[in-house]
């Protein structure tokens, strides 16, 4: 099986990356002219030259492949914006990809993507996902929850590592199913070829709802220490993260996202990485001391 991964020289594109070669099949990897994609090429990927807002090279990049996996996403440097990466971008790729008759595309898409969101990439990923349920091609999409990787690191490794408070918004009382960004990267490898992933929307979080606190509570455990915590209220400045996440970090204070993630776990093979697995992974013996 031929396999094209789009936004491969991401964090997550690179470990789907990574993993499909492991696996043994043929990967092919988009990737712009001035991103650094030689670790790509050493894993065993084929690199090709591409944009999502060039259709022209997306048409060449998808010729002869089976299944495209998108992780694309709006980056922070150029002129890449939620319009022109997550949603003209994913629809030229899906067009590119059913021109060239490829049976399966997998779209990393997000917990509470809609059409209707008032949040940009929310609605461009919803869009994305409706092209994919009206068109030909064989579809999977996976709607991970908040990574771990991403909220775990700004709220509580940044300022740890640095002797600064943990700063928490409200009460901290909502329970999310974090997850880790290599359990998405697992279940899109897995959803690349498995009977159950076809035409399959898949939610994915971590093996349990946790709210913010009990996150800071298991870094202490596997830390050894306590950490200084502070409380904000919604919407005021979190020191350490960009102004948009502020906005987020107190939207996650509105509601509880559980996941129940034991069928599909086995469904697709995943072994969950639990919170505490994650802190161990992640906290530098500085930290721990």
């Amino acid at each position: 099986m031929s396999t094209l991964v789009v936004g491969a020289t991401g964090s997550l594109g690179r470990k789907i990356v990574h993993g499909l070669v492991e696996g043994g099949e043929t990967v092919r990897a988009l990737a712009r002219s001035t991103s650094d994609y030689k670790l790509l090429e050493e894993a065993g990927a084929q690199v090709v030259i591409g944009d999502l807002k060039d259709p022209a090279t997306l048409d060449r990049a998808c010729q002869g492949v089976d299944v495209v996996v998108s992780t694309a996403s709006v980056s922070k440097t150029g002129d890449d914006t939620v319009e022109n990466v997550d949603f003209r971008g994913n629809q030229n790729l899906i067009d590119a990809a059913e021109a060239a008759r490829v049976q399966r595309f997998v779209l990393i898409s997000t917990l509470g993507a809609s059409a209707e969101s008032p949040v940009p990439v929310f609605r461009a990923k919803g869009a994305a996902e409706e092209r994919l349920r009206e068109g030909r091609m064989e579809y999977t999409i996976l709607q991970p929850n908040a990574f771990m990787d991403v909220w775990f690191g700004m709220l509580i490794e940044m300022p740890a590592t640095h002797g600064r408070p943990v700063t928490l918004v409200g009460e901290s009382r909502r329970r999310h199913s974090f997850v880790a960004e290599r359990d998405v990267a697992s279940f899109a490898i897995a959803a690349a070829k498995h009977p159950a992933a076809r035409n399959a929307t898949v939610l994915i979080g971590g093996p349990e709802p946790l709210t913010f606190l009990e996150v800071v509570k298991a870094y202490e455990e596997v830390a050894g220490r306590s950490f200084l915590v502070r409380f904000v209220a919604p919407g005021e400045p979190i020191p350490g993260l960009p102004e948009p996440a502020w906005g987020i970090a107190a939207a996650l204070e509105t509601f509880d996202s559980p996941i129940p993630m034991q069928e599909a776990a086995a469904r697709y093979g995943v072994a969950l990485t639990n919170v505490r697995e994650f802190a161990r992974s992640r906290l530098a013996p500085a930290v721990r001391n």
